[in-house]
């Protein structure tokens, strides 16, 4: 009996030394920290691991993270640049652009709507996860609206934290050159929630917002705002991969790129608007330039439309 004893703890300790030479099969986990972008891999087939994709009609809950609404904020803290993003909210939802995030099935054929509803806005000016965050903190900030009764707990929503231009999100890829912006899921009473993170381009103008210039001269923006405008692209962008990718077991290519990561930097034919600045895609009574997502179909593609 001893001698059969020490062979099955040789074998064990064994198994424990080949599994720990082994290399893990690890899917992509959004909320671990950014990953790469720069320009798009056309050559690379976007792949599906299986896992969900957000499907029905989700319900957009925007946290206002800094100083925000109040004349002492400064430019890109103000009210104008909220109601340009409170208007592209109400209005991406449905567009032939969100279309695209509809040629992405899961395991069972359902596909993402294309639709959004902006359901709620909630305001922390209190910096209470201070003014460098991580995934934790951001998550953090959710969780206080959701205790505080200013937004609901909703597994099926999702959370966007927008801060302000005085807080920084390295850990999360924000200003850091070629990093896709973070989305990630966290959990609170037992549920998960998805969610995600743009900090303000001003903070980094030329890494957040280089569609806006020519070296360091600052060019129009369809707005004439240029927080909001570059701000909308990476929401537009954000959005589209967390919806396509929750869980980090969705859709993306060989390198880690999900689907609006693929396209990073690539805006298509635009067109000019009234203060000269460039534009491509109008939703309501505004002109956004948008970067475009990959159309998931026989061929792949950048494009502003799934056709």
């Amino acid at each position: 009996m001893k001698k059969r004893a020490n062979v099955q703890i040789v074998l064990m300790l064994f198994a424990m030394v080949f599994l720990s030479m082994t290399p893990a099969a690890t899917a992509q986990n959004s909320s671990t920290g950014p990953k790469p972008a720069g320009t798009a891999k056309t050559n690379s087939q976007i792949i599906y691991h299986n896992g969900p994709v957000v499907t029905g009609i989700p319900n957009l809950y925007i946290v206002w993270y800094g100083c925000w609404g109040d004349s002492n904020c400064g430019v890109g803290g103000d009210l104008g640049t909220q109601w340009v993003l409170a208007d592209f909210f109400s209005n991406l939802g449905s567009t032939p652009y969100f279309q695209i995030n509809s040629t992405y099935p899961d395991s069972v054929g359902n596909v993402p709507s294309g639709a959004l509803v902006y359901a709620g806005t909630a305001v922390d000016h209190t910096y209470t996860h201070g003014q460098e965050l991580t995934a934790d903190q951001i998550q953090g900030i959710i969780k206080d609206q959701i205790v505080h009764g200013e937004l609901p707990l909703d597994p099926s929503g999702i959370y966007l934290v927008l801060a302000s231009a005085d807080v920084g999100s390295v850990a999360t890829g924000f200003c850091v050159p070629s990093a896709s912006p973070h989305h990630g899921y966290g959990s609170f009473l037992g549920t998960q929630f998805q969610y995600a993170f743009v900090g303000n381009a001003l903070r980094c103008p030329t890494i957040a917002a280089p569609q806006f210039f020519n070296g360091q001269t600052v060019l129009p923006t369809p707005n004439a705002n240029l927080a909001a405008d570059a701000m909308a692209s990476t929401i537009a962008h954000v959005l589209s991969t967390l919806i396509t990718d929750p869980f980090g077991s969705g859709w993306f290519d060989r390198n880690g790129l999900e689907n609006a990561d693929k396209c990073d930097g690539q805006f298509g034919q635009t067109y000019a608007t009234a203060n000269g600045a460039r534009a491509n895609v109008r939703m309501g009574a505004r002109d956004y330039l948008l970067q475009q997502n990959w159309v998931n179909d026989r061929k792949g593609r950048c494009a502003l439309t799934p056709n």
